[in-house]
């Protein structure tokens, strides 16, 4: 049973697509999306209304990366409070002109639009696609993507000076080409439950380090490890629960750390416990294509490593690909690939990532 809930009337600095609403006139303007809009504008409208009722929840779909898919319900007032703790961490006032390429859908789109309509942001709304940019000549304070969207934006990112980046880690082959550029780059660690990211990194600092900076959690955010070395996130802000993920980390201080993997995708290899993702951070200082390491049964290991790379075969690249690994010192004895295979293109999801396993079944029976 919903509670009543009293929606805040909107900032008087909030603007969508360069027009002021308070909630009436939002009401009605989201009535127009559904009838007139695009289908993207539909979802906005459908996700206005639902906003604008009197009930103290929304009703969320999961991505379904760390699982099955599923609606969950989130709290008004803890999607409000995330709203307000992202304009601070990031520092973003009133008056910010931000930028949704992001499906109302998922909780990142959706948070976009109820971080302008309580801190008072001037949004503008372009059609989510993979080329979020291609179509826009202005320049913003603020925007959010997906990993494969900045993939194919870097050449535009001058428009951008703030960008966060969630849905999926960041491959060490997009880090480096967002180094240089002048957007301040930020991956983020969240997920639908604990409303958008609890946790950023900066990709691209002025100051260069030689190891990457660890996530850095943002503000009544509590985080420990349980035994299984997974991060237990403690928000009351944000959600009643504890949220217990199948993220393994290293906790630096009560504020930082490290995101080694993720627990299900541990390799067995011969007794040892190898992380792909961390393999992967390893490797990518040698390759420059789209690649992943992953598993396949073995009789003598039980699993043995193995690693997939986006190109077409030749003898010479193999050779040189072993070459190339063996010089490796950062790679560990074990962790160096049983077997290369190399795949002309890989196997993709539907919003762009790599579908590992339809890729892996292809090639390997």
């Amino acid at each position: 049973m919903a509670d009543y809930y009293k929606v805040p009337e909107t900032h008087p600095h909030f603007k969508l697509n360069k027009q002021h609403f308070s909630n009436a006139e939002l009401r009605q303007h989201a009535f127009q999306f559904i009838k007139e809009g695009e289908a993207f504008e539909e979802e906005v409208g459908d996700f206005i209304l639902e906003w604008l009722k009197p009930q103290d929840f929304v009703k969320v779909k999961t991505s379904g990366s760390t699982g099955k898919p599923k609606t969950i319900r989130l709290k008004k007032e803890y999607m409000v409070n995330s709203a307000l703790a992202t304009a601070k961490y990031f520092d973003l006032p009133e008056n910010t002109t931000a930028l949704l390429c992001l499906p109302a859908t998922y909780i990142a789109g959706k948070m976009m639009i109820i971080r302008a309509i309580v801190c008072g942001w001037q949004l503008d709304l372009v059609p989510p696609s993979s080329t979020p940019l291609d179509q826009v000549f202005k320049i913003y304070d603020f925007c959010a993507m997906t990993p494969f969207q900045l993939d194919n934006s870097v050449a535009r990112l001058h428009l951008v000076k703030k960008l966060i980046v969630g849905g999926g880690a960041m491959s060490l082959r997009l880090q480096k080409m967002v180094k240089e550029v002048n957007t301040k780059v930020y991956e983020t660690y969240g997920m639908t439950e604990t409303i958008t990211h609890i946790a950023a990194r900066r990709i691209n600092p002025t100051k260069k380090k030689k190891q990457s900076r660890p996530f850095k959690v943002l503000p009544n955010i509590n985080i420990s490890k349980d035994d299984r070395g997974c991060l237990v996130i403690k928000a009351p802000n944000l959600s009643d629960e504890m949220i217990v993920t199948n993220d393994v980390v290293d906790i630096l201080t009560y504020k930082k750390f490290r995101w080694k993997g993720r627990i299900d995708n541990v390799i067995n290899s011969g007794g040892v416990k190898l992380h792909p993702e961390e393999i992967e951070k390893k490797l990518g200082k040698i390759i420059d294509s789209r690649f992943f390491i992953t598993s396949i049964p073995d009789d003598a290991l039980g699993d043995k490593l193995v690693l997939f790379i986006e190109a077409p075969f030749s003898e010479e690249g193999l050779a040189e690909m072993k070459e190339r690994i063996s010089t490796l010192k950062s790679l560990e004895k074990f962790e160096h690939p049983k077997k290369i295979y190399f795949v002309e293109k890989f196997e993709e999801t539907s919003s762009g990532k790599i579908h590992r396993d339809n890729t892996l079944k292809s090639r390997v029976n």
